[in-house]
């Protein structure tokens, strides 16, 4: 690496003007999103659980039940991964799966007795978790980082160049692109 460019990596100058990797938006947007995951990562992992596994049975202790594409988008999961996901979940008890009388096709997916009492079990931990969030971050950071971040997302949706993007979550390309 030519003296120039390694003094500018060393002293954190991004290379002819760019911010370095580690400054970049969708970097330090994961790098918070694993901080605070990672505070999380033992309750999925005591009980047996992915973390995406645990976002979706999260997602559905908030609602009746809900169709896969939906679910999907809720999740921030790609309806392929969802449906390597899900049988386990059945598996194991936690969800249970049905289609839709009007449509066959059309599967709506609902926690069991089994799914809410894991949420129920693991609530009070989470909770101290958020607590603890609060107590290393402050409490009223804590809900301008919220805040921030749901104004964010708001403005960054309503703004997409693709107006016909994929609603269960799955990120598309513009059209002639690949």
């Amino acid at each position: 690496m030519p003296s120039r460019l390694r003094s500018r990596a060393l002293n954190g100058a991004g290379t002819y003007g760019r911010p370095p990797f580690s400054k970049t938006l969708p970097m330090l947007l994961l790098a918070a999103r694993e901080a605070v995951t990672q505070r999380f990562r033992y309750q999925t992992q005591e009980y047996g659980l992915t973390e995406q596994q645990w976002r979706v049975i999260r997602a559905l202790a908030e609602v009746d039940s809900l169709e896969i594409h939906a679910l999907s988008a809720q999740c921030r999961i790609h309806a392929a991964s969802l449906s390597r996901i899900l049988p386990k979940l059945h598996r194991d008890g936690l969800i249970a799966r049905h289609a839709k009388a009007a449509d066959q096709r059309c599967v709506v997916v609902s926690l069991t007795p089994r799914g809410l009492q894991l949420i129920d079990d693991t609530w009070p931990q989470a909770s101290r978790v958020y607590e603890q969030l609060a107590h290393d971050i402050g409490a009223e950071r804590l809900a301008h980082v919220y805040a921030v971040l749901e104004e964010f997302i708001a403005l960054l949706e309503a703004s997409r160049p693709d107006a016909s993007a994929s609603d269960d979550g799955a990120p598309t390309r513009p059209a002639g692109k690949s």
